[in-house]
């Protein structure tokens, strides 16, 4: 069986360092990367499963690679963020970008295989289902098309991330539902629910801004306060 090959930008050598003997200790080959243009280079030759990536980079920043990786590239491999940064806004906004977890420094290094492992489990679990009872699925002027995981309005595709289609073929499926945060938690992220309302309520938001770009007359998402969210 092929190893998962995981791509580790950091400029701390000793971190960089570390975090590669963990992981190839844990079964893994990884990739190192110094500064954020490196990392970009590195994305297109080495096509890795997982980024773990710090934000205070030399060059191109953490934040912009995200975008990067995202918005220019096109890519929805699971992004880690190992960063120094605590404050509320950075971590909102790393994730509001398509950031798929964020955990600060000094860390555990047992905590980062477990997320490391957490998110390549869910990302193997998404991309290998196949939906085979509806061929698409249409709300308004959004066609979502479970076989490709994708999501169009008016023939043009929304580059959304794995979390949020997650979000939005859940919420399409049964557009009467309303969804708590805790569901949809649960069934996305495939864990424990422990009052992680700011993760789904960035991706929700950004989820919101993506349909709003493609179909500003529309309103394809309702929050239902006091209980969560449904189709509009």
């Amino acid at each position: 069986m092929d190893r998962q090959k995981i791509l580790i930008v950091e400029d701390d050598t000793d971190i960089n360092h570390l975090l590669h003997r963990i992981l190839m200790q844990d079964g893994y080959d990884t990739i190192q990367a110094f500064s954020g243009t490196e990392a970009k280079l590195l994305l297109r030759l080495e096509a890795p499963d997982l980024i773990l990536l710090d934000l205070m980079l030399p060059g191109m920043s953490g934040e912009e690679l995200i975008v990067t990786v995202r918005e220019e590239m096109g890519l929805d491999l699971p992004i880690l963020v190992l960063s120094a940064k605590a404050g509320l806004e950075t971590k909102v906004a790393a994730l509001k970008n398509g950031a798929d977890d964020y955990l600060t420094k000094p860390f555990e290094p047992q905590e980062v295989l477990a997320r490391v492992y957490a998110a390549l489990r869910r990302y193997k679990i998404e991309a290998g289902k196949t939906e085979k009872e509806t061929a698409f699925y249409t709300y308004k002027k959004l066609n979502l098309h479970p076989d490709s995981r994708k999501a169009e309005i008016s023939g043009q595709e929304l580059p959304l991330t794995m979390h949020e289609y997650d979000i939005l073929y859940l919420l399409i499926k049964d557009p009467e539902k309303v969804y708590s945060r805790e569901n949809l938690y649960e069934q996305v992220w495939k864990g424990g629910y422990y009052g992680e309302d700011n993760t789904v309520n960035v991706h929700v938001s950004n989820l919101r801004r993506k349909l709003s770009a493609a179909d500003p007359e529309e309103e394809y998402i309702r929050t239902v306060w006091g209980i969560g969210f449904k189709m509009a």
